[in-house]
């Protein structure tokens, strides 16, 4: 900097597994005077949490200052695998864990990524829940089953992609040793790129051209991908139509005429 070169030393890399209590905060909020994870590990100035939970749930989370992995590990274009213990206040029905497996479509209009939902256990009058999910919006899990009419008592994370709570109490955590921040670094490595190279192939089928109207693609070919028309005929031999702007479809086939 101005023609000075900085001396940087960067800090060795933390990595803590925190089986997080229920009310205390995920989140780092100085005009907040509850609890937070932080409050709960010593020296924690310089980590930030991977995968937050919402006050009321609990179990596995990851704190870290390497910003990498826990990027890749929290973003949801990765699709990394998260596991959930949830108990429910009734016993859930074959329609409604149809629904939650196949996806469900929240208030605010989105539909959830489909997931594995089996029942673990009964409970009294409900049962404990099995969930494995690749996306993890906030209070996610909370809101599908309030939409599938299934009250939450308890939800507690149990598992992060390859890195699982275990035996780590309530409150309690520890370091991570070589092999887990090797698993998981290895979990991640490479696979940043598919998402993003798969979304890139995936062309609209219909193309603008230059009058404003739209030319339409033919039939999907055995590999499953779809072919432009060529030579004025699409790839299942039919001429091609174009679309105008006010809907009404243009096409270059003859026109049957019925007799009268």
């Amino acid at each position: 900097m101005d023609g000075q070169l900085l001396q940087y030393t960067e800090p060795e890399k933390v990595y803590i597994m925190l089986n997080k209590p229920r009310f205390v905060l995920s989140d780092r909020d100085s005009s907040d005077p509850r609890r937070s994870v932080f409050s709960l590990v010593p020296d924690s100035d310089g980590l930030f949490a991977v995968g937050r939970l919402d006050l009321e749930s609990e179990g596995l989370m990851l704190l870290t200052n390497d910003g990498d992995l826990a990027n890749k590990l929290s973003h949801p274009r990765y699709g990394k695998e998260k596991e959930y213990m949830v108990l429910v206040a009734k016993r859930p029905d074959d329609k409604q864990l149809k629904a939650w497996r196949h996806g469900v479509i929240l208030e605010d209009g989105d539909k959830t990524l489909p997931a594995q939902v089996v029942i673990s256990s009964p409970s009294g009058k409900g049962a404990w829940l099995r969930v494995i999910m690749t996306e993890g919006r906030k209070r996610q899990i909370r809101e599908i089953c309030k939409t599938i009419g299934l009250p939450v008592v308890r939800l507690v994370r149990t598992r992060i992609g390859n890195l699982e709570m275990g035996d780590l109490k309530t409150g309690e955590y520890k370091n991570l040793n070589d092999n887990q921040v090797k698993a998981l670094r290895s979990l991640v490595s490479g696979k940043g790129g598919k998402k993003t190279e798969e979304s890139a192939e995936k062309k609209p089928y219909e193309k603008r051209i230059a009058d404003g109207t739209k030319k339409f693609y033919g039939k999907k070919d055995a590999a499953g991908s779809k072919k432009p028309y060529a030579g004025g005929k699409s790839s299942d031999g039919k001429k091609p139509f174009t679309r105008s702007e006010s809907g009404k479809k243009k096409t270059d086939r003859p026109v049957k005429k019925k007799v009268m």
